[in-house]
């Protein structure tokens, strides 16, 4: 009888926790579970997932739930959303549930706060700041997309979310690491997938299941990266420098009273990695499968490029950062397709202590989940929410950062420091592909959110050079 009153009383405890105050209303799930099996289930659709939708009817736009053990409060309300990124630091922080910390190292960018934050910050810039992409970045960028179209147009079809990741890692890897696959007995990507295919899965470690796939993918990487970061840290004193990412933080390595540890930059090396590819090639894959479905719009944005081209005195030289800057429909596409891709569907913080908020309470150590896919998806903040409308960022100053409306990048003292970079990829690929080919869609296309967004089949296409 003791044992079951005791059981019984865990219970109870786990479905209504302790609080200073007046908890959001919700539901904590099974002990231990939680509602972690309902978060991971699978969605179909471009809307928002079901697990947020059915919850949002029932409770509001707050509410709380328990995910992988760890109580949550889910907001999607944009006034919320917009205070909980303005406070960090002061009444939040940047935190992820456990089990992404295991995944993304325990020293990852994401998990540091202060004056740790925004040095790492600060290295990440010396690379992909503005004036990097302005020089260099835009040129190479440009020249890859050239190569990698031409090679696809060869083939009879190519699967678009695959072959622009490659692109993309390729280039990124050797801006990072000077890494090149046809120079490495490694390959490098191929533990990036296996991390992938398991990044946002149920968190069971048992050989077999995709987490575990996961962390062996993570952990077969971050072997790699260590090894060239000692190899070139031994050989850096007598040979010249390759200008990518591991020189600076070599040189941050040396000072005598640095704060970058090995660890902490192998951790940012993987972040930024995988960071720059995945998503990236999910937002240009989605892309090009819209304007494939909007012949309208693909029509804008050719007359856009040919424009551009045709204003010029060499028509081939290549694409200038003032003509960059005047892609304004291709900015508008690029912030469509985030805002139905919504690849990252939750953005997580920690309350730093009891904070009241419309008349609830959200207790210290308790994990805040902003939801962006409940605010891109708003019939009150977007007219038919799930079309793909393009024109209706027709001069929107959020095309230049986030808003209470608007976080696909992210929000506040956050807000993503590679946004620039992505914007630059997408436009200028999407310059490049409208201007020289045309494309057919094979098969596939189709999405599946767990709640990461996924080609299940693939996305297909032939690419045809154009007349």
């Amino acid at each position: 009888m003791l044992v079951m009153f005791l059981v019984l009383l865990w219970v109870y405890r786990w479905r209504n926790p302790r609080c200073k105050g007046k908890l959001p209303p919700g539901s904590m799930g099974l002990p231990l579970l939680g509602e972690t099996l309902q978060f991971f289930s699978p969605n179909t659709s471009m809307d928002i997932s079901p697990f947020i939708k059915d919850r949002m009817k029932r409770y509001g736009p707050v509410f709380k739930t328990n995910l992988v053990g760890r109580p949550v409060i889910v907001s999607t309300d944009p006034e919320l959303n917009h205070f909980v990124f303005q406070q960090e630091g002061r009444l939040f922080q940047s935190w992820y549930p456990d089990t992404f910390t295991e995944i993304f190292g325990k020293q990852n960018v994401g998990s540091m706060h202060g004056f740790m934050y925004k040095y790492l910050k600060s290295l990440v810039l010396k690379l992909f700041g503005t004036e990097s992409l302005k020089e260099t970045l835009i040129h190479e960028v440009e020249s890859s997309a050239w190569r990698s179209l031409h090679s696809w147009s060869q083939f009879s079809s190519i699967e678009l979310k695959e072959a622009t990741a490659t692109m993309i890692f390729d280039l990124t890897a050797k801006k990072l690491i000077s890494y090149e696959s046809s120079n490495s007995s490694e390959n490098l990507r191929e533990s990036f997938m296996a991390f992938i295919l398991g990044l946002i899965s149920f968190p069971i470690d048992i050989p077999g299941t995709a987490y575990h796939k996961c962390l062996q993918g993570r952990k077969k990487a971050m072997e790699m990266l260590k090894s060239m970061l000692i190899k070139r840290r031994n050989n850096n004193s007598d040979t010249k420098q390759c200008g990518d990412f591991f020189d600076f933080v070599i040189e941050e390595l040396k000072k005598e009273r640095t704060v970058l540890t090995e660890t902490i930059a192998l951790d940012l090396m993987f972040v930024l990695l995988f960071a720059s590819f995945e998503t990236t090639s999910l937002a240009l894959t989605l892309a090009v499968k819209f304007l494939h479905d909007h012949p309208r719009a693909l029509e804008e944005l050719k007359d856009e490029h040919e424009k551009i081209i045709r204003k010029r005195e060499d028509l081939s030289s290549g694409i200038t950062w003032q003509e960059y800057k005047s892609m304004n429909f291709t900015f508008q596409i690029i912030n469509e397709t985030v805002r139905l891709a919504n690849i990252v569907p939750g953005i997580f913080r920690k309350a730093l202590k009891d904070i009241q908020v419309n008349g609830y309470t959200i207790p210290a150590g308790w994990g805040v989940m902003v939801c962006p896919p409940a605010v891109h998806l708003n019939p009150e903040m977007y007219k038919d929410p799930l079309t793909f409308n393009p024109w209706r960022w027709k001069n929107k100053s959020e095309l230049c950062g986030g808003t209470k409306s608007f976080m696909a990048f992210g929000g506040g003292m956050r807000f993503c420091v590679g946004t620039e970079f992505t914007k630059l990829q997408m436009a200028v690929f999407l310059h490049c592909l409208v201007t020289k080919y045309r494309w057919r869609t094979i098969k596939g296309g189709n999405i599946v959110r767990t709640p990461g967004l996924r080609f299940p089949d693939g996305y297909h296409i032939k690419l045809h050079k154009r007349e």
